[in-house]
């Protein structure tokens, strides 16, 4: 039987989740990246809003996710070598944990880049040979009743 878990007994904690990873893109692409020159714009600065704004959607996209009242999210993104790396926190003080938060913004973000320079990583066939996502997974959790010290 599918169903939602019940959360309404367990006492609202400070709940904090940090995901991580990659996305691997084409020499060429990470300079056009660096050098501010791909076409839709900066794909880092726009990955960071789609990544905030999965996370506040995760419910939407994950249907056994509870709504939760988001108090923060961090997102870095770097290139490292042939690689955009994508690191989120996501913190909240509520009933259950906020990883499917972290992890769905992780995606949104690296996806987002993967977006903005698919034109760049095609081959002549139209096929992404050398353009991979994954290494995503939480790297980080936190939870602290809101009277204990960190």
């Amino acid at each position: 039987m599918t169903h939602m878990v019940e959360v309404g007994e367990k006492p609202p904690v400070y709940r904090q989740a940090t995901a991580e990873g990659r996305l691997c893109l084409q020499a060429s692409t990470i300079d056009c990246i660096a050098q501010g020159t791909v076409k839709k714009g900066n794909p880092l600065e726009v990955a960071k809003v789609a990544a905030i704004q999965a996370v506040k959607d995760t419910p939407r996209i994950l249907p056994l996710c509870h709504p939760i009242p988001v108090t923060g999210v961090d997102v870095e993104l770097r290139l490292d070598g042939q690689e955009v790396y994508c690191q989120l926190s996501v913190s909240a003080t509520y009933r259950t944990g906020v990883e499917m938060e972290a992890l769905t913004g992780v995606a949104a973000a690296l996806l987002t880049v993967w977006d903005m320079t698919k034109y760049l990583e095609k081959d002549a066939q139209g096929q992404y040979p050398e353009t991979s996502l994954g290494g995503i997974r939480v790297v980080k959790k936190i939870k602290r009743a809101p009277d204990s010290e960190s």
